[in-house]
C-alpha cells in the first residue's frame, strides 16, 4: 500500500477545516495529523471532532498552538504543511514556507477553485481585499437589491466555529434569539444580527457542503458572506470584492486578498468619503494592473450616529469592530470618523483602563491605537471588555460595533451608537454587477 502523506492544516478555526472537509476527509491518499491555531484565543488544545473528521479519524484530530508548528514536523514526520487563513502579508506567508521547507515538510497553497463548492442555486459572493473593507456593508445591500427584485435569499457566512464544533457543524439563524440559542460570541453576532434585523436567514458552522444543501433549500439566491479577505467556499456566478483605499497598496500585498481581487467580476472601492483622491488613484492602478475587465463601483460608507450631542465638546471612549483593528490592522473605523464628524472633544485612550484578555491583546497588537476592540470570544474575554468600559472615565461611549452590545455587557456611561451603509456613488451600480443572477435563467446543474 502507498504510503500516506503525512500533513498538518497551518490554521485558524475555519478556511482550515473547510481545506480538511473537501480535499482531506475520507482522501487515504492524506493522513491529517493534527491542525494548528492561530489569531483567534483559546481554539488550540481543542480537537476536531470525530464526528466531522470522517472515518479515517476515529479519535477526532487534535489542534495546536501554531508555535509548535516546526516542532511538530519533526516529531510527528510531516511531509506537507496546508497554509489555510487569510488576511496576512504575503511576506509573512513566505516567511512560513522558509521555516517549514527547512524543518523539513513541503509547504502547499490550496487553489481557491478546487475549494470551492458548486451550487444548484445561483451565488453571489462578497469578499475583500481586507478586514474590515466593508463586506458587511456591501452584503446588506446585495440582499436587498436582490429581495426587492424577489429573490429569496440565504445569507451564508464564513465560518466562526469558536465552541463546541460537532454542535456547529449547520447552523441556522432566524431570530435573534438564535443567537443566544447557538452561544454566539461578539464576533459572529457582529456579522448575523444585521441580517437577522433585516428579515434574512443566515447559516454558519464547520460542514459548508452540509451547509449549502440546507441553504439551497429555502433560497433563490446564495449570498455567501466572506471573511476577513478570504476566498468563497462556494463557487459564484457573481464575485464581489470589496477594496479599501484607507489601506491602498494592501490590495496587492496580502494573502488571499489579492486573489479576490483578481478572481472578482466586480470590484467595490468603498470610503470614497474618507480616502483621499490619491489613495482612490493607487486602487485603480492596482485593479488596472491585474483585473482590468473587472467592473468597478465607486461607493462610500457614511456614518450616523442615534445620540450626536453625547460626542460634541464631550471625551469619548470609542468602541471598534474587534478584528478590523486587530489582524485588519486598521487604527481607526466607523466610530472614529464619527466622532471627529460630530465634534467629538477628545477621544480617549483605552489602554489604561484595559484588563485581562484585553490587555493582552494591546500587547499582541500593539498597532491598535486609543480605540477599544469589541473583542469576545468567549465569556471571559466579555467580561474582560466589560470591566474595561466601566474602568473607563469619559463622559460617553461611542459603540461602532454593529450590534446592540448592552444584551451582552452593561455600560454605565451615556451611549451612542454608530451606523454605517454601503452609497454607491454614480455608474456602474451593484445592480449592474449582480445582473447574470437577476436575469432569469434555466435551471442548473451542480
Amino acid at each position: 500500500m502507498k504510503k500516506r502523506i503525512i500533513t498538518i492544516l497551518q490554521g485558524a478555526a475555519g478556511r482550515d477545516f473547510h481545506n480538511f472537509n473537501v480535499v482531506y476527509r475520507d482522501n487515504p491518499a492524506y493522513e491529517v495529523v493534527a491542525f494548528t491555531a492561530t489569531q483567534i484565543p483559546d481554539i488550540d488544545g481543542r480537537k476536531y471532532p470525530h464526528q466531522l473528521a470522517g472515518k479515517l479519524y476515529p479519535k477526532g484530530i487534535p489542534i495546536h498552538p501554531e508555535e509548535d508548528l516546526e516542532k511538530l514536523v519533526a516529531k510527528l514526520g510531516v511531509d506537507e504543511v496546508v497554509f489555510s487563513y487569510s488576511d496576512v502579508r504575503h511576506e509573512y506567508v513566505m516567511h512560513w514556507a522558509s521555516r517549514l521547507i527547512a524543518a523539513g515538510a513541503n509547504f502547499r497553497l490550496l487553489g481557491a477553485r478546487q475549494t470551492m463548492l458548486p451550487s444548484s442555486k445561483p451565488v453571489v459572493a462578497v469578499c475583500a481585499v481586507r478586514t474590515g473593507a466593508g463586506k458587511s456593508q456591501t452584503t446588506r445591500r446585495v440582499a436587498e437589491i436582490l429581495k426587492a427584485a424577489g429573490k429569496r435569499i440565504v445569507a451564508v457566512r464564513h465560518p466562526m466555529p469558536y465552541g463546541d464544533l460537532a454542535k456547529q457543524a449547520v447552523q441556522r439563524f432566524a431570530t435573534i434569539a438564535d443567537l443566544k440559542k447557538h452561544k454566539c460570541t461578539i464576533e459572529e453576532m457582529e456579522e448575523y444580527e444585521p441580517h437577522i434585523e433585516r428579515g434574512s436567514i443566515v447559516y454558519a458552522g464547520v460542514d459548508y457542503e452540509a451547509i449549502l444543501r440546507a441553504a439551497e433549500q429555502e433560497a433563490d439566491v446564495i449570498l455567501w458572506d466572506g471573511g476577513n479577505n478570504d476566498t468563497s467556499f462556494f463557487k459564484p456566478d457573481v464575485y464581489i470584492t470589496v477594496a479599501d483605499p484607507l489601506r491602498a497598496g494592501n490590495e496587492l500585498t496580502y494573502h488571499p486578498g489579492e486573489v479576490n481581487l483578481r478572481m472578482a467580476d466586480a470590484i467595490v472601492i468603498n470610503k470614497m468619503d474618507t480616502a483621499t483622491p490619491e489613495q482612490v488613484q493607487q486602487v485603480r492602478s492596482s485593479i488596472e494592473s491585474v483585473n482590468p475587465h473587472a467592473m468597478q463601483i465607486d461607493a462610500a460608507s457614511p456614518v450616523t450616529v442615534d445620540r450626536p450631542e453625547l460626542i460634541r465638546g464631550r471625551r469619548v471612549l470609542v468602541i471598534e469592530d474587534g478584528p478590523t483593528c486587530t489582524h485588519g490592522e486598521m487604527k481607526f473605523g466607523a466610530g472614529v470618523i464619527a466622532a471627529r464628524k460630530f465634534g467629538v472633544g477628545e477621544i480617549v485612550d483605552a489602554r489604561p483602563f484595559a484588563v485581562g484578555s484585553i490587555a493582552y491583546t494591546y500587547r499582541k497588537y500593539p498597532g491598535i491605537g486609543n480605540v477599544l476592540p469589541a473583542m469576545g470570544y468567549g465569556e471571559k474575554q466579555i467580561a474582560d471588555l466589560e470591566a474595561t468600559i466601566r474602568r473607563a472615565k469619559v463622559d460617553a461611549v461611542v459603540v461602532a460595533t454593529p450590534i446592540d452590545l448592552t444584551r451582552l455587557i452593561k455600560i454605565a456611561q451615556p451611549m451612542t451608537r454608530v451606523g454605517y451603509d454601503l452609497q454607491v456613488i454614480g455608474q456602474p451600480t451593484l445592480e449592474d454587477a449582480l445582473r447574470p443572477v437577476l436575469t432569469p435563467k434555466t435551471s442548473r446543474s451542480r
